[in-house]
């Protein structure tokens, strides 16, 4: 019996599902995954989000599908790199609950230079910051990117929390335990080279690997910073989509 209170996944969360049952042998190469319907049953959901979520399996090379025949099972391990569609903060959220973050330490920044520049803060601003891999089917993959999440010092204490739950934004937490919410993200992406031999070892790149840096700015409602982040995505492990209408 489902629980009509619990919410509903979403066709990426069902396909990052899928797809993990799929890499771990659950479901073998040359299998046929169960039936649209039978999906609908366990994931409690409409056949529309199930088709999503087996068009993206079919786009991530795992999968064939064929009418009259089902979903089949082509290949043991995703052809092409993560390519998260991030159009809100929601999504943002969302990100963080399917790709789990294994801290590597937690310390004290002082910005100053090109770090202060990066987080658009003062020179000489200090920070708690909190380093970690983003990690994705289960951490047997190569890490998908590299994290720096700064935060207000007046945040001591949510090192254990972040530790404690490698599925929940730093933000989340931070509204959670504190109630300061996000009312704004500025998301800045460029190209980089990686220069670090540490980062290097770290995301299992040969130094210099092209990758995207990604920093993003959280703001509250009264427009102050309280937390930014800069993450580096080796190149052939990432990408983002954005999705953009005209308005009426």
């Amino acid at each position: 019996m489902h629980d009509e209170a619990a919410p509903k996944l979403n066709f990426t969360a069902i396909a990052n599902h899928l797809t993990e049952a799929i890499t771990t042998g659950h479901f073998e190469v040359g299998s046929l995954l169960p039936t649209e319907l039978e999906l609908c049953e366990h994931y409690n959901t409409s056949r529309h989000t199930i088709r999503a979520a087996l068009t993206a399996l079919q786009e991530r090379g795992l999968v064939s599908r064929k009418k009259n025949v089902g979903t089949r099972v082509i290949a043991a391990k995703p052809s092409t790199p993560f390519r998260p569609t991030l159009a809100s903060v929601d999504d943002l959220v969302q990100f963080g609950a399917e790709h789990l973050r294994q801290v590597q330490h937690i310390d004290t920044a002082v910005a100053v230079g090109a770090l202060a520049q990066d987080l658009d803060c003062a020179d000489g601003a200090q920070w708690l910051r909190i380093s970690s891999l983003r990690l994705e089917g289960g951490g047997k993959a190569p890490p998908i990117g590299w994290t720096d999440v700064y935060v207000d010092p007046q945040y001591q204490d949510i090192g254990e929390l972040v530790r404690s739950t490698p599925d929940t934004l730093v933000s989340t937490l931070i509204e959670q335990h504190y109630g300061r919410q996000i009312a704004e993200i500025r998301q800045d992406i460029r190209a980089v080279q990686i220069d670090d031999a540490a980062l290097a070892d770290s995301l299992r790149v040969p130094l210099g690997a092209p990758a995207l840096k990604i920093v993003r700015r959280y703001f509250d409602p009264e427009g102050t910073l309280f937390e930014a982040s800069i993450t580096t995505h080796p190149a052939e492990r990432f990408w983002v989509s954005m999705r953009m209408q005209r308005m009426k």
